[in-house]
């Protein structure tokens, strides 16, 4: 069984989900006109209060639905992904990934703007949305809409909840030695004090936590870029020469060739960001700002995510390679990136343990939101209750069980997630309003 589902879930994520957002990310950008060229506007924006939008006390601020968003994808993906990706793809797979963050503005431009156009308000005043409210009030597609709910809800139990409670029971259990029982129950306790709130709970944890995360985790990247900095500009004329033409192995790199490159990528790129995923859309429907504000709001999600921090990862990687090619001996594919730290000239390696256990807990908060939208889409806000008991449920239970399954289910629920998203778009086109 897992057999199989590792085979389907590489054919769906090296062939036709590659394929279908590739061609959609370039589709928006050109027919929207390059959106990408207002990011600096997009993120004045998202720093800047909102006029035109009162204050609302049952949803969120634009800046708060950007940050849930940044909690939900910022993690492991950035960090472990991007090297990954380099030891399989080769030093040019960091180009194509970068590309792939830069292209994938557009589209999730897109499916904000067409989540808050088409968004519902409870009788609270609560705001709803997402590809299922897409589907269902935009193309009077409700059994799509349910299928999309449906892996909302599983994937949020998976990837979002399991998959990252793992993640931080591995590097405590790796670097401090703890059980990973305790950890689960840690685990399990914080989710539950900040789920239980609500969307404003959750969104004050994330403009709180996030930006101070994303900022401490770039500044240790800009201290090894001057560390290594005789070998980053060779870092980068490498990343461009090897992303056209990948070669044999040399120094630290293994050998590759132009489709490996090409799909160690851009796959990571897409599977970091979520661009075309549609998930970010969910959270971007609780602001109170208008479409197009809060499309370009959220559209420098996914700048921060790929086009910033995984840029600096890789160039981090790439020049530490070149200039300590020893000091990656021992180190598994995915520890690229603790190598590399580990030159930092105090507790680098600790250091980067902790990061990666603070963006796997700001996963488990962010995913919860989108799982809850999903329950509350399918059986009414009277389970949100039931579905926050089995998330933190299986925060501890990630902790401490075997989950390659897991991890194989996620992926390819996240496969299938993208095409009732992308349909939505394709057909909704000419109501997206160019930015």
């Amino acid at each position: 069984m897992f057999s199989g589902l590792e085979s389907l879930n590489t054919f769906l994520w090296s062939g036709p989900v590659l394929l279908l957002l590739g061609a959609v990310h370039l589709l928006f950008t050109i027919r929207l006109k390059f959106p990408q060229k207002l990011t600096f506007k997009a993120i004045r924006l998202s720093v800047t209060a909102d006029e035109e939008s009162p204050k609302d006390e049952k949803n969120l601020s634009g800046f708060a639905a950007l940050a849930t968003t940044l909690a939900a994808t910022l993690g492991t993906g950035n960090i472990v992904g991007v090297s990954t990706a380099i030891a399989l793809g080769g030093p040019g797979a960091l180009f194509w990934c970068w590309i792939t963050g830069i292209l994938g503005m557009a589209t999730s431009y897109a499916e904000c703007f067409l989540s808050c156009l088409f968004r519902r308000r409870k009788p609270d005043g609560t705001s709803l949305g997402g590809p299922m409210y897409i589907l269902e009030h935009g193309l009077h597609k409700k059994s799509l809409a349910i299928l999309y709910a449906s892996c909302t809800l599983l994937a949020a139990l998976g990837v979002g909840c399991t998959t990252q409670a793992s993640a931080i029971s591995d590097a405590i259990g790796a670097c401090w030695n703890i059980s990973p029982h305790i950890t689960g129950i840690l685990a399990a306790v914080f989710t539950g004090f900040v789920i239980v709130g609500g969307i404003k709970s959750i969104g004050n944890f994330c403009v709180r936590i996030v930006p101070f995360l994303g900022f401490f985790y770039i500044g240790c990247c800009l201290v090894l870029l001057w560390i290594t900095r005789s070998s980053v500009p060779a870092a980068i004329s490498l990343i461009l020469e090897r992303a056209f033409h990948p070669g044999a192995a040399f120094g630290g790199f293994v050998g590759s060739t132009l489709q490996s490159t090409l799909r160690f990528g851009i796959a990571r790129g897409l599977f970091t960001n979520e661009a075309g995923i549609g998930t970010a859309s969910i959270a971007a429907a609780a602001s109170t700002a208008s479409p197009r504000r809060q499309g370009l709001i959220s559209m420098t999600a996914v700048f921060w995510d790929t086009v910033v921090m995984c840029a600096l990862t890789g160039i981090v990687v790439v020049a530490n390679i070149l200039q300590n090619p020893a000091s990656i001996q021992g180190y598994s594919a995915g520890g690229l990136t603790m190598a590399a730290f580990s030159l930092l000239p105090f507790c680098g390696e600790e250091l980067l343990s902790l990061s990666l256990v603070a963006f796997a807990l700001t996963t488990l908060i962010g995913w919860c939101y989108f799982g809850e939208k999903g329950t509350e889409y399918l059986f009414g806000e009277k389970w949100i209750s039931a579905y926050h008991f089995c998330y933190i449920i299986m925060a501890y239970l990630g902790a401490v069980i075997p989950l390659g399954l897991v991890w194989g289910i996620t992926d390819l629920i996240n496969g299938i997630m993208v095409f009732p998203n992308v349909i939505a778009l394709l057909l909704l086109r000419k109501k997206i309003e160019v930015p």
